[in-house]
């Protein structure tokens, strides 16, 4: 949901706590406090605001100067196959935008491209991205976890992101990754039976927020899982937020970004590049639609929401694109 140091509602965000130089020369600090809406991940509406998440704040990029990769960068997970993307529908560049992940409704005037929690349907017509919590379970979803596939600190706790209540899951061994995997790939099938054209998995950036348990070569190697299932079942699959790992895009399989307040951040010229322009945007304010649109108007999707990402009729909604 809403992401950097934005509140979240349902589990979005980037937070990242320090700068990261990326490989192709991309660049980002993170900052801790990640709200990003695109948090919302089974429980339909509740919990799904943009993480701007997801929040989580990756902090800002553009730094020129080219270092090595975030530690732990996977070297041994073979990159998926050159073709795999091949016949894929990918959304299209600077298109209309909505993001409905706390609530479905009737797509606005204009809106070509909309993304909702995997509880919902798609958009007849339209360009449909499901959005599910693959990082970390919705609160209300923690029970139905076996228990040692939760992380857990060397006190044997349980660690949350405290943000959205919501528990980080283990991924830090191939045996973990492929148990977890098994589980959101169900729902990447159940997105896929509906009709939907992409899929978003949220908290990319949960690794930052582990207390240094998972790192980001763990988080690499789960979601280049997630992407060969996506891509199996004829999905695209964006990269939510974590923008200090963009120019890993290609190994990991990833074929688009959601990106929250990457005009907060200074981050969507680094988006803009790894995705070739292939990125839609949400921010939260609308200071950060006024410098998205004098940015990347006439190139990447852009949308300005509420933080809650509230349906039409409730007090908080607000959604605008100028």
């Amino acid at each position: 949901m809403p992401a950097k140091g934005v509140f979240r509602v349902g589990g979005l965000g980037t937070a990242v706590g320090a700068c990261v130089l990326l490989v192709a020369g991309l660049s980002a600090c993170g900052s801790s406090g990640r709200p990003s809406a695109g948090g919302a991940e089974s429980s339909g509406p509740t919990g799904s605001p943009a993480k701007p998440s997801g929040a989580n704040p990756s902090g800002p990029s553009g730094s020129s100067t080219a270092a090595p990769e975030p530690s732990g960068t996977p070297t041994k997970t073979p990159a998926p196959s050159p073709t795999a993307t091949a016949g894929l529908r990918l959304p299209p560049r600077h298109a209309g935008f909505d993001y409905q992940i706390g609530g479905a409704y009737p797509p606005p005037p204009g809106a070509r491209i909309v993304s909702r929690d995997r509880t919902a349907s798609p958009a007849p017509g339209l360009y449909n991205i499901c959005y599910v919590n693959a990082f970390q379970s919705q609160p209300d979803e923690r029970a139905s976890w076996p228990t040692d596939l939760l992380l857990r600190d060397s006190q044997g706790k349980v660690v949350v992101d405290e943000d959205w209540g919501e528990a980080l899951l283990d991924i830090r061994t191939p045996a973990k990754r492929e148990r977890v995997a098994a589980r959101i790939d169900k729902w990447i099938d159940g997105c896929a039976a509906k009709g939907f054209d992409a899929v978003e998995p949220d908290n990319y950036d949960s690794y930052t927020r582990s207390r240094h348990l998972l790192t980001a070569n763990d988080a690499t190697a789960f979601i280049t899982l997630l992407s060969r299932h996506a891509h199996a079942r004829h999905l695209a699959i964006a990269q939510k937020n974590t923008v200090e790992l963009a120019g890993l895009r290609k190994r990991t399989g990833l074929d688009f970004a959601v990106a929250e307040e990457c005009a907060e951040y200074d981050e969507c010229g680094a988006y803009a590049k790894a995705f070739d322009d292939r990125v839609v945007v949400i921010e939260y304010s609308d200071s950060g639609l006024r410098k998205a649109r004098s940015g990347f108007g006439d190139r990447l999707s852009i949308v300005r929401r509420d933080v809650m990402v509230s349906t039409p009729g409730s007090v908080d909604y607000v959604r605008k694109v100028r």
